[in-house]
């Protein structure tokens, strides 16, 4: 599993359509919980009481995974809505995210074909223009190590998309760095080689 990947990158993202006179809006969001998802699914439908249905689905671990899921058709036939709304999120390349589709009917049934191209499509049409952002799980060390190797250190930053959070200079140099979890093993295995073997670098994530 990626430490990397998209999330929305709005509190909510909205976008509507009509569909044979039914109205249909789609609002995304990013939830990286159940208890997020399901928070927001009430919250839109708090907002849209007089709607005919409000569907949902919710997808809320990194793209593609299924342990954290939750689908609802709320009143239209079975399987026509939740479930083709969650296909949609799991075939995305966005994680942690929430869809709930409100429909008010217009008059003219869609069928349970329409019904599935309607809440997939709606689906698929806000996540064409939603705006994302890179999620990426930090970590956190700290790096003590000989002044003659500091120089050489400091070059290296870079590679591992580091951020320098503190340093302090007294027998040594200490450093407290932040950076992305997928580059924390070969940057050890990097301090190690440039000091041959003669620093100390602590994990202090959730310290």
């Amino acid at each position: 599993m990626s430490d990397r990947y998209l999330v929305p990158d709005a509190t909510q993202y909205r976008v509507e359509d009509i569909i044979k006179k039914s109205q249909f809006i789609v609002t995304l969001a990013h939830t990286p919980s159940v208890e997020e998802a399901k928070a927001f699914v009430a919250a839109v439908k708090a907002e849209f009481p007089d709607a005919t249905h409000n569907c949902w689905a919710y997808q809320a671990g990194p793209p593609g995974t299924t342990a954290m899921v939750g689908m609802s058709d709320d009143g239209e036939p079975h399987g026509t809505a939740g479930k083709p709304m969650l296909n949609m999120l799991l075939h995305a390349d966005v994680g942690e995210i929430t869809a709930v589709v409100t429909r008010y009917f217009g008059g003219t049934k869609l069928g349970t074909g329409g019904l599935v191209r309607a809440y997939s499509g709606m689906v698929k049409l806000g996540l064409e223009t939603l705006p994302t952002r890179e999620k990426i799980t930090p970590v956190r060390f700290e790096v003590i190590i000989d002044y003659s190797a500091v120089t050489l250190f400091k070059r290296m930053l870079p590679d591992y998309e580091i951020k320098v959070l503190e340093e302090s200079f007294g027998a040594d140099a200490a450093f407290i760095v932040e950076m992305p979890k997928e580059h924390a093993e070969r940057f050890s295995a990097a301090v190690v080689e440039l000091t041959n073997g003669n620093a100390l670098i602590d994990d202090i994530t959730d310290a």
